[in-house]
């Protein structure tokens, strides 16, 4: 109830003369202290909370006005859509298949719009969330074939990022973007003469012949490195044949072209890989003919992000305003 100082003044006082009138008057002001800081908590906590619904309401306000400043922008202008392809593609990443699937059937759902961009800044990532995302633009575009679809490279298409490019329509690149890495990698480690030295013995335990064949710890089977190429080899001549499907006759007939090599954007462009050089802005601006660009990527929850900042924020307030600290050294 009391700080360290009251209680100690107080402590004090009673080892003297506990029925004196100067104790009793000390005492009545010490407990009308006590009050005093019991009111000023009870006050800070009703000041955090008017604080906290204010800034809920204004973040509310402010979310709700960006949607609907895009749905006018989108509903009353025309515009090039942009769905961002950024980072690994993998299932629970920003480039997801649900997160650009979701942006692209939004896109091209859109009234008004007049050309997506895909941008693609991407190293590669799941042949399977790239499948995915190749075969929904292949879909939307046969739903909507008045609505073209150009892929527009920055620094990096590489690997998966390149199988999701190639069903556009064209695809863009600067003379210095990476393109390419048309091949396939899976990649592991071996210590089976690791753990001899230094006297380990592995024990495993397993039904089925061949199921421990990918075990870092177990020496490699000839036989089991052989169907493990071959797994490889039948998912590199896939991708190879969508690469084919997309570019068709625009590929240049090179032996390297599928070997998981990378080139620039200028040597992509003699090799049939990419179109053209340009950017975002200049194939909104030139090729499609709607310079306005709304952004159609799919971006975490800002409510939850909200949230989960309010509740640190409150539990750090409260502790401070209720005395109650985390130790410390200084």
């Amino acid at each position: 109830m009391f700080d360290d100082k009251t209680r100690e003044a107080v402590n004090e006082v009673s080892a003297g003369n506990a029925g004196s009138k100067e104790w009793r008057l000390i005492e009545k002001m010490v407990m009308n202290l006590a009050l005093e800081q019991k009111k000023a908590r009870r006050w800070a906590i009703f000041k955090f909370l008017i604080v906290i619904g204010f800034m809920f309401f204004v973040f509310s306000a402010t979310l709700q006005t960006a949607k609907l400043d895009k749905q006018m922008l989108a509903g009353n202008q025309p515009h090039t859509a942009m769905v961002e392809v950024k980072g690994p593609i993998m299932a629970d990443s920003d480039a997801s298949a649900d997160i650009l699937v979701t942006g692209l059937r939004e896109a091209f759902e859109s009234p008004n719009v007049k050309g997506v961009v895909l941008r693609i800044n991407s190293p590669g990532g799941s042949p399977v969330q790239a499948g995915y995302v190749n075969d929904e633009i292949k879909r939307l575009k046969a739903l909507h074939p008045e609505i073209p679809v150009y892929a527009v490279i920055s620094d990096l298409s590489a690997s998966g990022a390149y199988y999701i490019a190639v069903a556009a329509d064209k695809i863009y690149a600067d003379k210095a973007s990476l393109v390419g890495s048309i091949g396939v990698t899976a990649s592991s480690f071996g210590f089976v003469e690791t753990i001899e030295k230094m006297g380990v013995e592995r024990r495993t335990f397993t039904a089925g012949e061949h199921k421990g064949f990918l075990d870092p710890f177990l020496p490699v089977k000839e036989d089991e490195k052989q169907f493990w190429e071959s797994v490889l080899k039948t998912t590199h001549n896939q991708f190879i044949g969508v690469v084919k499907e997309g570019r068709g006759d625009r590929l240049v007939d090179n032996p390297d072209l599928f070997s998981g090599l990378v080139w620039s954007g200028e040597q992509a462009i003699e090799l049939g890989l990419v179109d053209e050089l340009g950017s975002s802005s200049y194939v909104a601006r030139e090729v499609i003919g709607a310079d306005k660009i709304v952004d159609y990527t799919p971006k975490p929850d800002p409510f939850q992000e909200f949230t989960r900042r309010l509740g640190t924020s409150m539990a750090m307030y409260f502790s401070k305003a209720l005395g109650i600290e985390a130790p410390s050294l200084r």
